[in-house]
């Protein structure tokens, strides 16, 4: 840590001293369009923007080659950036735009996007619908489970969200039609920096270094039609038809000071094997992250009323940490890429109020929740709108947040 995490330090731009999510100790990455113009590098300070290029700092767009040169630059840039916003500086309200007015997009280039699957209470919860005396498969406590997603189909926080098409599975046989058990899942994502190589593995001690930065992750899905077509391979068209983040890049740096340990494993369980275990890593690689999922429907806003909070979880509920899951993607030589984009799995907590899905909420849909509006919920309906945050906070320290993520759900086409 250094000058930039003091808590002292305030800035300038007015709307940054105590605002929830981008203080001037966050100082979040991302790619933004003024209205008009074209897309450029910004970093959000309270309820601005600030233009990079018109601050003299040539962050090319998208940001897969800044990414891919790692903590000097992205410590070097973050210095630069705070002694220009700090408190005392000239201050220069030309370079900033409301963030109300811009148009976000996606900070990377995504090559590639994978999903894991390392949230063990959403593993067991969801395992306990359809194995109940064995809801966690022989392989799940030794090697981070994941899959390959669809890097075409994720979307900046905001976008809306057509609900797919698909087969649904019938007593009599499939039918083709919109999905009818839509759901999400509450995610962190993280952004790959530096690669590596095809055939060089990431050694476990060397793979935070891999990660440039993180953001809140909603991976869509459509659980009739998952039920149907995952049977034998796995996750394909029930997950490939959106994908939402929070559209800054937390850095690494930000969330220096909100590091911890990685939550011991139970007794009994198994230790990771030797490529998945590193010292530092179970002593600082897990992050102290509150995290929120909020409702909002039709007749909830049609009353006025605020979004109903579904679920209240934590990073720390992670199985695997971020490096872990980088090292594991690593160890067949898989070669990782400068914006490729990962997905931890749903973060849900021990208990209904952290479940991070609907299908778990509501037990498969058969225990509905009950709205302020008086309206029941057992998946997703058009009109409703789902938005995941998350807060980093420790004492001595400012807190910071990500920014929203969030999607409404549009009527299926056709």
């Amino acid at each position: 840590m250094d000058a930039t995490h003091d808590p002292a330090l305030r800035s300038w731009v007015e709307s940054a001293n105590g605002h929830p999510d981008f203080p001037i100790q966050n100082l979040p990455l991302g790619v933004f369009s003024p209205p008009g113009g074209e897309p450029r590098a910004g970093v959000a300070i309270g309820d601005m923007v600030m233009d990079l290029k018109a601050a003299g700092h040539d962050v090319p767009v998208p940001l897969n080659l800044f990414l891919a040169q790692g903590a000097p630059a992205r410590r070097a840039l973050r210095q630069r950036v705070s002694a220009l916003l700090a408190h005392g500086a000239t201050p220069r309200p030309e370079l900033l735009h409301a963030r109300r007015d811009v148009t976000m997009h996606l900070p990377a280039r995504i090559g590639d996007y994978t999903d894991f699957y390392v949230g063990i209470h959403h593993a067991t919860a969801v395992g306990k619908l359809f194995r109940p005396d064995n809801p966690l498969l022989p392989n799940y406590k030794h090697v981070p489970i994941g899959y390959h997603g669809r890097a075409s189909s994720v979307v900046p926080s905001g976008t809306v969200v057509r609900r797919p098409n698909g087969q649904r599975p019938r007593p009599e046989g499939p039918s083709f039609g919109p999905c009818e058990r839509l759901d999400y899942e509450l995610e962190l994502g993280f952004w790959i920096g530096p690669g590596n190589a095809q055939g060089e593995p990431i050694p476990i001690g060397r793979a935070a270094d891999h990660v440039a930065g993180y953001c809140l992750l909603n991976d869509w899905s459509a659980r009739d039609i998952q039920a149907w077509e995952y049977q034998p391979l796995g996750p394909f068209l029930a997950k490939s038809f959106a994908t939402t983040i929070s559209p800054w890049i937390i850095t690494p740096e930000a969330l220096e000071p909100f590091r911890i340990p990685q939550p011991p494993r139970p007794g009994g369980d198994p230790r990771p094997l030797p490529y998945l275990w590193d010292e530092a890593d179970q002593a600082g690689g897990a992050l102290d992250l509150r995290l929120e999922v909020l409702l909002s429907t039709p007749g909830l806003r049609e009353q006025g009323l605020p979004p109903h909070r579904v679920a209240l979880s934590h990073a720390a509920h992670l199985y695997f940490t971020p490096a872990q899951m980088v090292a594991h993607h690593a160890s067949n030589g898989c070669n990782l890429n400068p914006g490729d984009l990962m997905g931890s799995g749903t973060i849900s907590g021990p208990d209904a109020a952290g479940y991070g899905s609907l299908l778990e909420s509501t037990a498969g849909g058969k225990q509905p929740l009950t709205l302020a509006s008086g309206e029941t919920r057992t998946f997703l309906q058009d009109g409703d709108e789902v938005t995941l945050t998350a807060r980093a906070e420790r004492e001595g320290f400012v807190p910071i947040g990500f920014g929203p993520c969030t999607g409404r759900i549009a009527s299926a086409p056709g």
